[in-house]
């Protein structure tokens, strides 16, 4: 496995990382029986990145993929007991928390229970079912957000982000379900819309 947190160098490192796995496990792309990654929620360059470099090894190497949703990959990590809920949230910086909840199937997969979405911190775990455990780096980023899940009886799994080795087992168990894609259904899923939001007013009339 290979992991490392960065704010930005993605492009650079995630080629020479692959090359690296393949050759400790001594293993050809093509040996594979499918590819899976990251299709967000998350920043939109590392989303780009990451759709354009997966698209380019699975058309490479006649690949299926697999989109595995980022918040999903941290609730794989929370070791919570079947059927438990576990909500995630993530920073999306702007104020915002990119959140969703999920629970473990007898499979070994994840169920989905609510509409993966971004809201203001206060906002967070509205409408979704009731979670047991709550997870991801909104955590620390909104002391307030922790401090609320704490006080209604969520355990917290604070430190938690988006890893490889997670994508990698959700991704197995569809690949294994015969969900596999496509090489250019490789898309990401930003959730938010906008980009950016302006620090000044517009300006509507240029002379």
């Amino acid at each position: 496995m290979r992991f490392q947190l960065t704010e930005r160098s993605h492009a650079e490192l995630v080629l020479p990382m692959v090359d690296g796995l393949l050759e400790e496990g001594r293993v050809r792309l093509a040996d594979l029986d499918g590819l899976a990654f990251g299709r967000g929620p998350g920043a939109f360059t590392g989303l780009r990145i990451a759709c354009g470099v997966i698209q380019g090894l699975a058309f490479g190497a006649g690949l299926p993929v697999v989109p595995v949703s980022s918040l999903a990959s941290v609730a794989e990590q929370v070791p919570a007991a079947a059927g438990e809920v576990v909500l995630v949230c993530n920073d999306a910086r702007m104020g915002e928390a990119y959140w969703g909840a999920y629970s473990r199937e007898a499979g070994g997969g994840l169920a989905t229970r609510c509409q993966e979405s971004v809201s203001l911190p206060e906002r967070v775990g509205e409408g979704s079912p009731a979670a047991l455990h709550a997870a991801g780096n909104a955590l620390s980023r909104y002391p307030a957000l922790a401090e609320r899940l704490q006080a209604a009886g969520l355990q917290l799994h604070d430190g938690l982000y988006p890893r490889a080795d997670a994508v990698a087992r959700l991704g197995a168990i569809e690949l294994a379900a015969g969900r596999g894609l496509p090489a250019e259904q490789a898309l990401p899923v930003y959730v938010r819309d906008d980009v950016a939001k302006p620090t000044g007013p517009a300006v509507t009339v240029l002379s």
